[in-house]
């Protein structure tokens, strides 16, 4: 699909490409057949600023909801306001893994992000990296993305996740009851909200580790300010049973 090129636009706010458009039905009708895209969504999304909001209102909600649609249902289960008006950090958090800087929250060395397609996000295992007083809290989190042979610091998994309901959860209120600091210049790379370091707060239970194969003295998450979150660890090397199951 694509835009005709007397309609194109640089992304800013200052877009008046408002004329000869498709219609948002006929867009619908589109992405719907290419299957909610991500790719071609975000690719438009860059060029025209008329797109991006419908992107941001429309496609972004539906490809979430076609893409995991159990964990969508129980997300807005509790009132649509949970992920309303954030469906576009919602979806980049499903299929992006967001690597780290040397300037990062994580201090560790370049790892570009990239796409991860086939990321699966599970409540079961959210609830290990949740200390006993707040298990009754909803986080959904991945398996880790997998970085081999990073140097002094071996194989990295990043992981990501997301809370229901962060505003009312426990998480949030022990955070703020403890005093915890916001990271003074780092941002959510999903939605660039303020966030809170986990392993400052003492909150990462040893659970965590045991749930990603990971050391323990080696595990930092970090969750923003709505609920999104992001962490990386240590992997610990594979046993020779599990590499000879690997190469089955």
């Amino acid at each position: 699909m694509l835009v005709p090129k007397q309609h194109r636009c640089m992304h800013s706010s200052t877009c008046i490409c408002t004329k000869g458009h498709l219609s948002e039905d006929a867009i619908f009708l589109v992405y719907q057949y290419l299957n909610w895209n991500p790719r071609l969504i975000a690719l438009l999304s860059c060029v025209c600023k008329w797109f991006d909001d419908i992107a941001k209102q429309l496609l972004w909600k539906e490809f979430c909801l076609c893409r995991a649609p159990k964990m969508m249902l129980d997300l807005q289960s509790s009132g649509s306001h949970n992920v309303d008006g954030n469906w576009k950090a919602l979806a980049k958090l499903l299929i992006y893994c967001s690597g780290c800087s040397k300037e990062g929250p994580f201090n560790s060395m370049l790892i570009p992000g990239h796409f991860a397609y086939k990321t699966r996000f599970s409540r079961t295992s959210g609830k290990s990296f949740l200390i006993p007083q707040c298990r009754m809290d909803v986080l959904y989190t991945s398996d880790p993305c997998e970085h081999h042979d990073q140097g002094e610091d071996g194989d990295l998994g990043f992981f990501r996740g997301i809370f229901k309901s962060f505003s009312l959860s426990r998480v949030r209120k022990m955070l703020i009851d403890r005093g915890a600091e916001l990271h003074p210049t780092e941002v959510c790379p999903y939605c660039k909200a303020k966030i809170w370091s986990m392993l400052q707060a003492k909150m990462v239970p040893k659970s965590a580790c045991s749930r990603l194969g990971a050391y323990e003295d080696c595990l930092d998450y970090y969750v923003c300010l709505n609920g999104h979150m992001l962490g990386i660890c240590s992997l610990l090397p594979l046993s020779d049973s599990d590499e000879a199951s690997e190469l089955q």
